[in-house]
């Protein structure tokens, strides 16, 4: 099929191309009119938690509205330290800022008089609409900010305008400014020549046009989260890159082995194009793990990596080899110095430095396997001390509005952010005593060093009470969830206690990734074991993959522990200390490498294998295969590397963990697996690595190496 694609793209360069063309256009349409609407930065779960369940009771038993309870979600906070309170002008500062607030957009409520005060120091409470009235309160604090008065905000809008801005800066700075740049200089070094170079940076940018496109489409269905076009971007141009890299590398190689152009083009699509197919698979199939994960970004992420993916395949598979028609040799013009000569050979010749280090490991298998192995073990051993938590706003850079006035809140009262804990006790709160044990729970908390400024409201008719609290220092700390986990563990008589808010939601989340962490890693690791057993017809091959994966991934597990959470090493990259691992990162990078280590794999491998299948010698095919791709192999790694080392340039330290992660994990992988682990342990087990028992030789051959092998 692949070679049939491949012949008739070829054959119909410019049809091919325009049928493109058209699709990019369409893809433009619907980004425009379909993907801002589809877009959304709130996040939910799906697993209805305790957190949920309160939200809902309160909703169906409380009716609730702005003029009868005004809710708070932000504060504005007036200090001096030549004032106090209680003098004139300090009076009047407050007084001009209250007028201003409620004249200002996007402020829905203020409240009448300013809620906590010490001696030099006023809180004023206000309901904010979103991000548009964060803004807009944000440039009026900016004005109000003058001497003798140190006048700040921050809150639950402030706090996500500050985060999004964040996120989407560290996210755009990565890809755009840093990986992107850095992924052209590779592509020029690995092909050697300007126009071979650009051309698999074409095909990825089609890839991500036609993918966002899609996604708008699905959009238009159910709301996706703001980061898919963040991953897809990433992941676009690292699938896009790598299959271009495979496909036209192998087609250089037939041409420099004297075929004639479309000769080469049909070889390259029953080899290379072939392993693109596989590889397109295994990379969805470890998508698909985040899939199952009941959490709307994370499924909106695999969204966008499974479409980007598969339109990465089609170009792969039609628009590369009509580009590859169109151009034939031309595709090596202007040259590079020094390496062009040499890549114009494609994967036909072995590089002299990675050859070198294979036929080492080759004649030391033991010493190699061993010393490699212990290696990555050691660097996984920290994982043993891993923690998940959730970036709170102690994370975001001193400069940000929102953490300035966090840090001037919590230095004044003790408590940093407006996020609340709510005690929802559903019963008979009337009765004596289950109202006793209510009053004994408010009294508790009141005496809990976890909380500031307790209070309890009782709803007889609706059977209800909800007792309200604010957390200590950031509602992310370790501490407040402690305190919430505590909470949950009360008891009031003849009631049901629920606890929600923010710092809930929160520990519900944690335990939500605690769980689908395993299940996971099972869903994928079978996946993947199944379609490599089908597409190399041995079960060796499959365990081998997934081991050494897990090698890898663990190894970056450990590090992650051992810079962002023990602090070893952390100042060198300019990272932050922190108290656990964002709960997301370890899913999200499981799935990630996951994907892009297979691809890699099933091209290397389908190298190894076409190469046995000509010479019947197990270290010939092993130090052939490892030695014709390494270049490729480590290129395209060192591009995706780029791009993650780009996130983990930026100051949000949720992006550092996923960007250094990603990173030390594939520079790990493409260096110590490829070249020391995998090679070693073939070599040990010689021709039983394509070991496939009697009675799964039903299994269909599709020749991932291409046919007649």
């Amino acid at each position: 099929m692949t070679q049939r694609l491949a012949l008739a793209s070829a054959r119909h360069p410019v049809r091919t191309i325009l049928a493109w063309v058209a699709a990019c256009i369409l893809a433009v349409a619907a980004i425009a009119l379909l993907l801002g609407d589809a877009l959304t930065s709130e996040a939910e779960v799906t697993n209805n938690p305790e957190s949920y369940q309160a939200y809902d009771l309160m909703n169906e038993r409380l009716t609730r509205t702005p003029e009868t309870d005004p809710l708070t979600t932000d504060v504005v906070l007036v200090r001096s330290s030549t004032l106090t309170v209680g003098e004139s002008g300090f009076r009047e500062k407050v007084d001009a800022l209250l007028t201003e607030l409620r004249a200002t957009p996007g402020v829905l409520h203020v409240a009448d008089e300013p809620g906590a005060r010490s001696e030099r120091a006023i809180a004023i409470s206000i309901g904010l609409n979103g991000e548009e009235g964060a803004e807009e309160v944000i440039q009026l604090v900016e004005r109000a900010d003058e001497e003798p008065f140190d006048v700040t905000t921050t809150g639950e809008w402030i706090v996500d305008r500050d985060f999004n801005k964040l996120s989407q800066s560290d996210l755009q700075e990565g890809e755009l400014k840093f990986g992107l740049p850095v992924a052209l200089v590779v592509l020029l070094l690995v092909f050697g020549a300007v126009v071979a170079g650009l051309i698999p940076l074409m095909l990825a940018i089609v890839a991500i046009m036609t993918a966002l496109g899609l996604t708008a489409l699905v959009g238009s269905v159910t709301d996706l989260s703001l980061f898919v076009v963040n991953m897809l971007t990433g992941m676009g141009l690292a699938l896009g890159i790598d299959y271009s890299l495979f496909v036209v590398s192998r087609f250089r190689e037939e041409r420099s082995a004297g075929r004639e152009k479309l000769d080469a083009i049909a070889a390259s699509g029953a080899t290379a194009s072939r392993a693109v197919v596989f590889s397109g698979i295994a990379f969805a199939l470890a998508m698909l793990g985040m899939v199952l994960v009941p959490d709307t970004i994370l499924r909106s992420l695999a969204l966008g990596a499974i479409l980007v993916a598969i339109t990465s395949v089609a170009a792969a598979l039609t628009l590369l080899p009509a580009v590859l028609s169109l151009l034939g040799d031309r595709i090596n013009s202007f040259r590079v110095p020094f390496v062009g000569r040499n890549s114009e050979r494609g994967t036909g010749a072995e590089g002299r430095f990675w050859s070198a280090i294979v036929r080492w490991v080759l004649r030391r298998p033991v010493v190699s396997l061993v010393a490699a192995t212990a290696l990555l073990l050691a660097l996984s051993a920290p994982v043993l001390a891993l923690e998940t938590g959730q970036a709170g706003i102690r994370t975001i850079p001193d400069s940000y509005p929102s953490k300035a006035g966090f840090n001037a809140l919590e230095k004044e009262f003790g408590v940093g952010t407006t996020d609340s804990v709510e005690v929802v006790i559903d019963g008979p709160v009337g009765e004596p005593e289950t109202r006793a044990d209510v009053e004994r729970l408010t009294a508790q908390l009141r005496g809990n060093r976890s909380f500031r400024q307790v209070s309890v409201d009782y709803h007889e008719p609706e059977n209800l009470a909800v007792i309200e609290a604010l957390p200590i220092g950031d509602s992310r700390d370790e501490a407040a969830f402690q305190a919430v986990r505590d909470l949950r563990e009360e008891e009031v008589a003849g009631a049901r206690v629920l606890v929600t808010g923010e710092t809930a939601e929160a520990v519900d989340y944690l335990a939500l990734t605690d769980r689908w962490l395993p299940i996971v890693f099972f869903f994928v690791l079978a996946l993947s074991f199944v379609l490599l057993a089908i597409a190399f017809r041995s079960l060796v091959v499959p365990a081998k993959a997934i081991l050494l994966n897990l090698l890898s991934v663990g190894a970056a597990y450990g590090l992650l522990v051992l810079v962002f959470q023990e602090g070893i090493g952390n100042e060198i990259f300019g990272f932050q200390k922190v108290e656990a691992i964002e709960a997301w990162v370890p899913l999200f990078l499981f799935a990630v490498l996951f994907g892009l280590s297979m691809d890699y794999h099933v091209f290397l491998l389908s190298r190894i294998r076409e190469r046995y299948g000509q010479t019947g010698s197990n270290d010939e095919a092993v130090a052939h295969g490892i030695g014709s791709t390494a270049r490729l192999i480590t290129g395209a790694a060192l591009i995706i590397i780029a791009v993650f080392s780009g996130f983990a340039r930026g100051k949000l330290v949720m992006f550092q963990q996923m960007g250094f992660g990603v990173a030390v994990s594939l520079l790990l992988d493409a260096t110590i697996v490829r070249s020391v682990i995998l090679p070693a342990s073939m070599k040990l087990l010689g021709d039983r690595n394509w070991y496939l028992p009697r009675w799964l030789r039903w299994l269909p051959n599709l020749h991932v190496e291409g046919p007649g092998r």
